[in-house]
């Protein structure tokens, strides 16, 4: 039997220990940690790979969608339109600026926001709209957008997932008004901590950002927003920046793997994930839906393999968020993929024996 981890950083952490370690010593070594010449430096080559003017590190990527809504003036009685279907912190960004997450159904193929089900949710109150490129998959946005300039909304993209990831053959975090990034470990360019960042094309946008996060300053003690503090950091802005070259490489392997799963999977039970030509994804996760999931996961765990659920309980049914008031059941997209999906193992370093092993224990279910 093989051991087979959902998710390993090792083959990666033994490529680039060196690059990781001379990082960590030109920080120490400059004795300088917060907003110095490796986050701007981070900054410059990520806008870059984004094809964005603008890049602003932030201390997570919660806070870099916070920060972008509240830039963007969001505020107590408006409400944002986010997916049913993403993890938590989507929702939670609209929660911290004081507006209302309104919840529309994905497409059950995709996992993403349906375009066609956007405007029955617009209301008067309506100032924006939160598309999440969810597991690394581009959403539909060109109807996204005519949306949003029909009705005069902003776009806040949640990139946490889709690093690299292309719509059309345009990087996401490009067609809003801005974009919000994780750097958490787990992510296809990831930090040895918490990191995020916020991507946009507009300097005045990317300026007030910058300020609400340096607690609302625009320079030492001079204080012009009720700000927040959330600042990426010396150490974890050189880690970035030795990995960001190594992303487009990692992100191909990502995509190799996805497809071996994709050709081999052949099991009437499971249904693999879809991919529209407008995409083509990174595979942050690759998760498939099967009715008997719990049993699946049983099966597989057995055989050694790993697994993980995504989300297992969506938004409107967790706790925090009962003040909605949104019964079971009035979302059941969300709720059969919360029912449904299974993440599969997908990191850098899997090898082809490794993915056979995955897909023939799926493949005897």
């Amino acid at each position: 039997m093989m051991n087979i981890p959902f998710v390993t950083f090792l083959p990666m952490e033994k490529e680039m220990n060196n690059e990781m370690r001379e990082a960590f010593d030109r920080v120490f070594t400059r004795s300088w940690y917060i907003e110095g010449v490796e986050d701007e430096a981070f900054e410059k080559a990520f806008a870059d790979y984004c094809g964005a003017q603008y890049c602003v590190g932030v201390g997570n990527g919660l806070d870099a969608l916070m920060l972008a809504l509240k830039a963007l003036g969001i505020s107590e009685g408006d409400e944002v339109i986010v997916p049913s279907n993403t993890y938590i912190a989507t929702a939670l960004a609209v929660t911290y600026v004081g507006a209302t997450p309104v919840f529309v159904e994905p497409d059950i193929r995709t996992f993403n926001i349906n375009p066609a089900l956007i405007e029955a949710a617009i209301t008067d109150k309506t100032k924006a709209i939160m598309p999440v490129h969810l597991y690394g998959q581009a959403c539909d946005m060109e109807p996204i957008m005519d949306i949003a300039r029909k009705y005069n909304l902003r776009v806040v993209e949640d990139c946490a997932q889709a690093h690299g990831a292309t719509y059309k053959g345009q990087k996401v975090g490009t067609f809003g008004d801005a974009a919000g990034f994780s750097f958490y470990p787990g992510k296809n360019l990831g930090a040895l901590g918490d990191a995020g960042a916020a991507v946009t094309n507009d300097k005045e946008l990317a300026d007030k950002i910058r300020s609400l996060g340096n607690y609302g300053s625009d320079y030492k003690y001079h204080h012009i927003f009720k700000g927040n503090n959330s600042r990426l950091d010396e150490l974890q802005a050189a880690f970035l920046a030795a990995k960001l070259p190594h992303l487009e490489r990692m992100n191909v392997v990502r995509r190799r793997i996805a497809q071996l799963y994709t050709d081999g999977i052949k099991n009437d039970n499971v249904i693999t994930p879809y991919v529209p030509e407008y995409a083509v994804p990174v595979w942050h996760i690759y998760g498939i839906r099967c009715k008997d999931r719990d049993a699946l996961e049983r099966h597989l765990n057995d055989k050694g393999i790993g697994t993980n659920k995504h989300y297992p309980i969506p938004m409107h049914m967790q706790e925090c968020y009962k003040d909605l008031n949104i019964p079971q059941g009035a979302l059941p997209i969300a709720e059969e993929i919360s029912a449904t999906e299974l993440s599969l193992p997908m990191y850098y370093g899997m090898t082809d024996k490794e993915v056979q092993y995955v897909i023939d224990a799926i493949n005897d279910f």
